[in-house]
């Protein structure tokens, strides 16, 4: 049986990610093996779980997973731990347009009690009326208990708890608002984990600006009293839903340029016998040289454009591979860097790799974001059909002649432009990869 709990919340914004680190600090300070797990397509958030929490977090996506390999997953991702601590996505019942996606889609299949975050600034009755309302939007959720966010008084709290006393649902926290407890971010979310030299303190202190304000005897009651979660791993749909490996040999890069690795997918590629090995382009270091297989993940190319631009052991390898018809793969800020070139935000323009016929540009940006649906016919070891994510404010400003990597549609079914390039075997687009599409 699994145990824990799912933290979710009314909307964005709302505080989730700084709670759960210090939720998560919290009970590993109070001796428990929490495993943590992100809802989604999300690669920033699990990093900081694994600081917060001193175990790696996965990402569970109930859009691209099955409800029966969503429950594999957590259940051998939770089998070494004692406490399963899902942090949600968004608002608890915003994802793809098909309802799918949501944090209440997973904490249906995978029968967690929610702990809900409300963000109560300015506000103290309507609160309760809006939890009132999620739980009569979806009667079947497991509402465990509420924790307030942003209180900004005692007095404030004391309204708070007499609107929310009808409603019978338990407050386990009510968390004074402090604006120290802000995370640096960016333009894709959160500042990455990686780089913040005192991150751990940074945690420390959330936990300790929370702990007066939060009764973690309530919420671990909670987890042991409706977690309902017994379900034997089904192994061989999670086995049969495994992506393969791109190679034997794969060589990926990783570092602060190339980060957006799902840690399911490491995983899955290490229990299927890949032999994987790691490279800095940051660095100007080449892929390993006997590796069949290379993988750009995506990340921040765009912050390191000097670095990368003068990286000629990295170019030359990797034009050497190409040379040599070793499957290459990139995505996202991968694919920018295998393209000819990508402009800053500032307009300085910096060589790329000159793999694909593309060209990429952050001094115009548009958002492009969504799961999306994805059919091909490369020399991908891949099924034919993907489920992927996209989240990128590049454009392009060049689009040369290539064939298509990926016909493209939304969550939806709607169909959108090709997606991506190949040229040999050289492959990239701006889609993150997350499973074989569920159909």
């Amino acid at each position: 049986m699994v145990k824990g709990i799912i933290l979710a919340a009314s909307s964005s914004n709302a505080g989730k990610t700084t709670l759960s680190l210090g939720l998560q600090r919290l009970l590993m300070r109070r001796g428990h093996s929490v495993s943590p797990a992100k809802c989604g397509p999300d690669y920033i958030d699990p990093a900081f779980h694994g600081v917060a929490s001193g175990r790696s977090s996965i990402n569970l996506d109930p859009w691209a997973m099955p409800a029966t390999e969503l429950q594999a997953r957590a259940l051998v991702h939770a089998a070494d731990g004692d406490f399963l601590f899902v942090e949600g996505v968004m608002g608890l019942f915003d994802g793809a347009a098909n309802g799918q996606g949501s944090t209440a889609s997973l904490a249906h299949a995978l029968r967690l009690p929610i702990i809900l975050v409300l963000d109560v600034k300015g506000q103290a009755q309507t609160a309760a009326a809006i939890a009132k309302g999620i739980c009569e939007f979806d009667k079947d959720l497991t509402i465990g208990g509420i924790l307030l966010n942003r209180v900004g008084s005692k007095a404030h709290e004391m309204l708070l708890r007499e609107a929310f006393a009808p409603l019978g649902l338990p407050i386990v926290g009510a968390v004074r608002k402090s604006e120290q407890l802000q995370l640096p971010s960016r333009h894709l979310g959160l500042v990455q984990a990686g780089e913040h030299e005192a991150l751990d303190s940074m945690i420390d202190h959330i936990a300790d600006h929370i702990a007066a304000d939060i009764d973690l005897d309530l919420i671990l009651e909670i987890a042991n009293r409706q977690s309902k979660t017994r379900i034997a791993p089904d192994g061989n749909n999670a086995v049969s839903r495994r992506l393969p490996p791109l190679g034997q040999r794969m060589a990926i890069a990783r570092d602060e340029a190339f980060s957006f690795i799902y840690p399911h997918l490491l995983q899955d590629w290490h229990d299927q016998g890949a032999e994987i090995s790691f490279f800095s382009p940051l660095k100007d270091e080449a892929p390993a040289a006997d590796a069949d297989a290379i993988y750009l993940p995506g990340g921040y190319p765009e912050l390191h454009l000097e670095r990368l631009g003068r990286a000629d052991k990295f170019r030359q390898a990797m034009r050497a591979a190409a040379g040599n018809n070793v499957l290459i793969f990139g995505e996202c800020g991968g694919y920018m860097t295998l393209g000819r070139s990508i402009i800053s935000s500032e307009g300085n323009e910096a060589p790329m790799l000159g793999l694909l016929p593309v060209s990429t540009s952050f001094a115009i940006t548009k958002l492009s974001l969504g799961y999306r649906k994805l059919t091909h016919h490369s020399a991908l070891p891949w099924a034919s059909r993907l489920a992927g994510h996209e989240f990128h404010y590049a454009t392009m400003t060049i689009l040369g002649d290539a064939d298509p990597l990926f016909a493209a549609q939304s969550a939806t079914g709607r169909e959108l432009p090709a997606m991506g390039q190949r040229a040999g075997s050289v492959h990239g687009s701006f889609a993150h990869i997350i499973a074989p599409l569920n159909e």
